[in-house]
This record gives C-alpha cells, structure tokens and sequence, in this order.
C-alpha cells in the first residue's frame, strides 16, 4: 500500500497545490487521483503565473479572450476558471461519495483586496456565481479586514477556503468567523451543510527563523505551530458550541495545512507531510513533494491532538528573543504583500502575452 493510501486511511486528505492546463490535458491530475489518493486541489496566482509562463497552453485562451477585448483580472478569472472547472468536474464523485466535505479545488479573491472587507465580499459572491461549480472553495485571506468578509460570505452561502492563516490565534479567529456565518445562516433558518477549510502555513516559520533557532530544534517551529493549532482546533470540535451547529446538519470548518513542501535541502524532503499527519485534516503539496511521498514517506500514528511538545518549544523559542505572535503577524503581512506582487507579475506577464499574441 502506498503512504499516500495510509495517509489517506489515517483520515487525512491530500489535496494538490497545483494546477496547470497540462496537466488536465495528458491525465497527469486524474493519475494523481487514481494512484497517490489526492482528493482536492488548491491554486494561487504564483501557481498560475508559472503555468502560464512555461509553454503556450494557455495561447489559444488568451488570443480570443483578447479577441473579445478582455484583460487584466477579467481575463485571468476566466482563464483560471476554465481549468477549475474541469478540475472540479473530476472531483465531483469524490465530493458526492463525501457528501460535500470532500473533493474540492479553490480560487482565489484578488489580492488587492485583503485589506478591502466589501470589495472582497462582492468579489467572492461574484467568483462562486461565475464559476457554477458546486465543489469550489474561493479564497479569502484570513486578516483582521478579511474576518468579516468571511463571516459576510459564508452567511451569503459561498463556500470559503480561508488563507493565509500563520498561527492557532490566527486560525481561531478565522474558524470563529466561519462558525459566526454558521450560527446566522442558523438563525435565518438556512441550510448549514456548506463547507470551509482554514488554511495555516507552515514552512515559512523555518524559513523566517533559518539560522537563529535554538539548538536542536532546526525545522522545528512550523511543527510546533502546526501542533499548537491542532490541539485548539480538536478543543474547539469538541466543544459544546460547536456540537450544537453539528448537531443542525453543520459542517465543520476543515483544518488544512499550506506550504508543507521541505525548504531547507538539508532536511528530509517529506518532513512536513510525515509530521502533519492528522485525522480530519488536510494537506495540500506540491507534484514534487507529493511524488516524493508516495515513493518514500513514512506514516505514523498521527499528531497527538494534545499537543504535547509544542509548548515547550515554542517557550524555547520565546526564550531566544523570536516572539511567535509578533512573527505570525508579519509572516501574514509579508504573505499578503507576496501575493500581491505574484498577482501584479501574474497580470503583466498575460498582458505581454496577449500582445504578443495579437500582433503575431
């Protein structure tokens, strides 16, 4: 049995953090799902940029697209649409054989918004009713400004996956905002069988500590965080609040780990996805990182869902002058800042093309 199937078996997803024409083209998705168990997929604005950048799938898309006079956001949305949508199509008997809690793809709000509570509402309402598949999450980043728009949205019925979520407090208060949603949509007397993820990332802990960590514990923050956060997720389902919405017909908002590819070349290349294992959550990975598993990766029993280790090695690195929650508010804003490069980059280089594309 592959790891990827007892990983599977333990009760974690494994979701792809990819997404190119390409690859719905020669099967290499529909692979993935028949031979490594992945059951979802994720995208953002770098994934696509890449894609589009690596050869001319996307030629014949963007010359008509340009053809009808579209660009900038409009033309990308739809472009990306096209491709999610056949995606979502080949996870749709996942979704159905799960009742819903599984076998999505995501697409992302437009960066420019994270700091734009409405906008992003409107935007998100406008992606799920443009795309028409049930078994799409759309993305909103999980800052201070983007809490209410999540609320707002999923109390609107719009699928949410919540991104760019760097710590337990931060995740809380992103899963706080969902069940908010919930418990309105309850009050109105709406259906609560509309599902969520929280998005935490993970490897970028190491990166932005690389070189100052305590002894020993090298590669060791992102786990600790990862641990932390699932023990306050598990408190949180086990709760009598929550057990109430559950008892409704509510699904619960899905923890998923981001960013679990290994960084650091000198560690193991499955690291985080071995570490990560924990029932009813999900992974999302890269092609490389998944392959990789697949082939060697280790399965264990799973995250102890009280986090025993995780305080104390936070408090060491506390002890070393690196501040967790400080460094998970700036690891947030640095991500925001990222993304909106990727999407600026992701813009200006379908524009180049487009032209490039007319004139030839």
């Amino acid at each position: 049995m592959k790891p990827t199937q007892r990983l599977h078996d333990l009760g974690q997803s494994l979701w792809l953090d990819n997404i190119t024409r390409d690859m719905l083209d020669d099967g290499t998705l529909e692979r993935y799902i028949d031979e490594f168990s992945v059951t979802g997929l994720t995208s953002n604005p770098s994934i696509f940029d890449k894609a589009i950048s690596a050869g001319h799938a996307y030629d014949d898309g963007i010359r008509e697209k340009v053809a009808d006079g579209k660009h900038g956001e409009t033309l990308f949305i739809e472009l990306a649409l096209e491709d999610l949508r056949r995606a979502a199509d080949l996870f749709k008997p996942i979704h159905e054989k799960t009742d819903g809690v599984d076998g999505w793809v995501s697409m992302e709000v437009s960066p420019l918004l994270a700091s734009n509570t409405d906008g992003s509402i409107e935007a998100a309402a406008a992606i799920h009713q443009q795309a028409d598949r049930e078994n799409l999450f759309v993305k909103i980043p999980g800052t201070p400004e983007g809490l209410p728009a999540i609320e707002q949205s999923i109390f609107n019925g719009v699928p949410i996956n919540v991104t760019l979520l760097f710590s337990a407090d931060q995740c809380m208060a992103a899963t706080e905002a969902c069940l908010r949603g919930l418990e309105r949509r309850q009050n109105e007397g709406r259906d609560l069988r509309l599902a969520s993820v929280v998005s935490v990332f993970i490897s970028r802990w190491d990166v932005a500590v690389a070189g100052r960590e305590p002894p020993g514990l090298r590669n060791g923050l992102g786990i600790a965080v990862a641990q932390r956060t699932w023990r306050e997720w598990c408190t949180l389902v086990s709760s009598e609040r929550w057990k109430r919405l559950e008892a409704a017909g509510a699904l619960m908002p899905r923890l998923l780990w981001a960013s679990t590819s290994t960084k650091d070349p000198n560690a193991p290349d499955t690291l985080y996805v071995e570490a990560l294992a924990a029932p009813g959550t999900i992974d999302t990975i890269p092609d490389k990182t998944l392959e990789a598993f697949a082939e060697h990766g280790k399965v264990g029993e799973g995250m102890d869902p009280q986090g025993a280790d995780s305080d104390k090695v936070l408090a060491t690195f506390e002890d070393v002058g690196i501040g967790i929650a400080a460094l998970a508010d700036k690891l947030q804003r640095d991500g925001a800042a990222a993304f909106v490069k990727s999407w600026n980059d992701l813009l200006g280089r379908i524009e180049e093309k487009g032209k490039s594309l007319a004139e030839a």
